[in-house]
Parts: structure tokens; C-alpha cells; sequence
């Protein structure tokens, strides 16, 4: 083919990528959504995961999709955010579902209950046993449509100003907790309460409050609770995991093109592994910053450990008793967590047992 017919084709071929240009245009078009956290800005790991969200929506979307961050209380208040979604007044939102189980207890399953599954098993559940199936049938009746977008891994136990030896120590302890476990600790002769994060160190300081948990070693000394409680207790049975989900509206979300939908996905399910890597390389090198500076680490005696199981699952059982969506979400977490915690028994566990105290010793 000679010069004169390469140019005669691309001529004839112009008119036609005139035509098609536009079509690409309204195909991607300029979208501009609001994101507010549940969390501070200070808290670099939970509230920096919506920054890399929107980050990564912009780089896939070549910046026609993007998404403008807020912390906590610019918008609406941190434990106001499902709410602010399900009215369209955000366009979306990252946050705990389990601060939401006054509306639906179920809601709880889909972060932490105590003594629940840890985050690989979580992660399981949600992916390949049914759990985001019937996440998504629960937060359709809020106008929401959810993502799985980050999880803490398991947490600690908590700061409190007095150590706690026995189950009396529990005895009208005033406890900022959250999820089913405050029910749990009022079952033991606590008085649960729920705190903002911004709010809990004040709390703390002017003993609103006896006790708090968060979530741990590094977000905690950010935060500065070691200045006010020295005692930092282990396990956080109440979250052996802590998922959290970016929360958008249904309507928001139906109306972006399947490019611009398929890159939020991906956006949240790459946080949803990374978050807790993040943690799992952060925390250890916190705790022993705070130990250092005079934080007493212990351990919940076993008594307490006991009485808190079988509260919990007496509290499960009531709550099936009471709520037919809790009943089925329940009757799916409850054999699937029997499962892999025997699974793990085998595997996981036997060499974490060995290894881990060798290492130690």
C-alpha cells in the first residue's frame, strides 16, 4: 500500500472517530461523589483508606470518577454516617456496621461479634459461605449498597484505669464498647457505652467513662488513652475481627456507568486486604512504644474469659429468639464458624501454639 492510500484511508477513516469521540465522552462522563469517614483524620490507617480509595477510583477512571474525602463531623457525625447514606445527603460512607445495631442487630455480623470469626475467616464467610449475600439483603432496606472495605484484624481488650483481677472488677463498670459486646458486659454488671472516636479520650480524661476499647496498639497511641488508662488488656474477644464497608447509596450507585461502578469494587476490595497488613506491620512496633512508656500489659483472666462465652451465647440465642433476620444470618455464621474453627484447630493453631512460644523463648 503507497502513501497516497494510507492517507485516502485515515481521511476516510476521520469522520468516523469524530462521531465516536463524543459517544466516549457520555460514556464517561465527569462524576463527582462526597466520602465521609466515620473516623478522624489523625487516625492514618482507618481514615487514610478512603484517601487511597478515592485515589485508586481516580487513576482507574482517568479522573473522570472522583471522590472527595471528609473525616468525621464535617459533614454529619461519625456515627451518623449509614444514616446521612440512606438519605442521599453523602454519596457514601466508610464505617462500622455494627454501630448501627440499634436499627438491626444483624447489622452486627457484618464487623465483629464477640467471639466470632477472625479475619481470614471473615473474609471466608463473606466471600464463599453466603455472608454478602445476606449483607446485601439487609443494607438494601437501608437504601444502601455495600462494600467490604477493611479490616482491622483482631483488636485488643481494652484500656481500663483499674486492673481487672476478678468477674466483681466488671461490677458497674462504665465501659465505651461497641457492637454486641456492651450487651455482653451488661450482662457481666457493666454499663456499656457507645463514644465516638474523637469523642474517647475526653471521656476518658473527665471519667465519663472507666474503660474504653478502640481498636489497638497503634491507633490507640495515636489517640493517647495510655496517658489517662495504663492498663491494656488482651484478647479483644469482642472483635477477633473488625470489618468495615464502604456504605454507598443505591440510587448514587446505580446511576454510574459499569466502568465507573467496577472500579469502586476494585478500589474497596484491594483496602479490604490492605488494611489489616497495615496493621499487622504498625501495631507491634506501637506496643512496644507504649509499653515502654508505661502502659501494663494483661490479660483477661480466664473466669471473666468463661463467663463473657457463655453471656454471649445466651445473648445469640435471645436475639434469634426475637429477630427472624438475626435468626438467619445466624443460622448461617453460627455452623460456618464451628467449621473453620475446628479447621483451624488442626492447622492453624497447633503450629501458632508451638512457634510462637518458641520464638519467645
Amino acid at each position: 500500500m503507497n502513501r497516497r492510500s494510507v492517507l485516502g484511508a485515515a481521511a476516510a477513516a476521520a469522520p468516523a472517530a469524530l462521531v465516536a469521540a463524543p459517544a466516549v465522552a457520555q460514556s464517561s462522563p465527569e462524576v463527582r461523589w462526597r466520602l465521609q469517614s466515620s473516623f478522624p483524620r489523625n487516625l492514618d490507617v482507618l481514615y487514610g483508606t478512603v484517601e487511597r480509595i478515592a485515589a485508586r477510583v481516580a487513576a482507574l477512571t482517568e479522573n473522570r470518577f472522583r471522590i472527595q474525602t471528609f473525616p468525621a463531623g464535617e459533614i454529619v457525625p461519625g456515627l451518623q454516617v449509614l444514616d446521612a447514606v440512606q438519605a442521599g445527603t453523602i454519596e457514601c460512607g466508610h464505617t462500622a456496621s455494627y454501630w448501627y445495631i440499634g436499627k438491626e442487630p444483624g447489622f452486627a455480623f457484618f464487623t465483629a461479634v464477640p467471639f466470632g470469626l477472625n479475619t481470614r475467616q471473615l473474609t471466608a464467610w463473606l466471600r464463599h459461605g453466603g455472608g454478602n449475600q445476606l449483607a446485601d439483603q439487609l443494607f438494601a432496606d437501608y437504601n444502601i449498597v455495600g462494600f467490604p472495605a477493611g479490616d482491622t484484624g483482631a483488636q485488643m481488650g481494652g484500656w481500663f484505669r483499674q486492673e481487672i483481677r476478678t468477674v466483681a472488677d466488671v461490677q458497674g463498670l462504665k465501659f465505651r464498647i461497641s457492637g454486641l459486646a456492651g450487651q455482653v458486659f451488661q450482662r457481666m454488671g457493666a454499663a456499656p457505652t457507645l463514644t465516638a472516636p474523637a469523642d474517647i479520650y475526653p471521656s476518658l480524661e473527665r471519667g465519663v467513662i472507666d474503660a474504653t476499647e478502640f481498636v489497638g496498639p497503634h491507633d490507640d497511641e495515636r489517640l493517647g488513652f495510655f496517658r489517662v488508662a495504663r492498663f491494656y488488656y488482651a484478647p479483644g474477644w469482642f472483635e477477633p475481627a473488625a470489618r468495615l464497608h464502604l456504605m454507598t447509596n443505591r440510587r448514587a450507585i446505580e446511576a454510574l456507568p459499569a466502568q465507573y461502578r467496577e472500579a469502586l469494587a476494585v478500589a474497596c476490595a484491594e483496602a479490604d486486604s490492605e488494611m489489616v497488613s497495615r496493621y499487622d506491620h504498625l501495631n507491634p512496633i506501637a506496643l512496644r512504644r507504649l509499653v515502654a512508656n508505661g502502659a501494663q500489659l494483661r490479660f483477661y483472666p480466664r473466669e471473666i474469659l468463661q463467663l463473657a462465652w457463655r453471656n454471649n451465647e445466651a445473648l445469640m440465642a435471645d436475639l434469634a429468639g426475637q429477630n427472624q433476620r438475626f435468626r438467619t444470618i445466624w443460622d448461617s455464621y453460627r455452623p460456618y464458624r464451628s467449621e473453620l474453627f475446628q479447621w483451624f484447630r488442626v492447622a492453624e493453631n497447633s503450629f501458632d501454639n508451638f512457634a510462637f512460644a518458641a520464638t519467645a523463648g
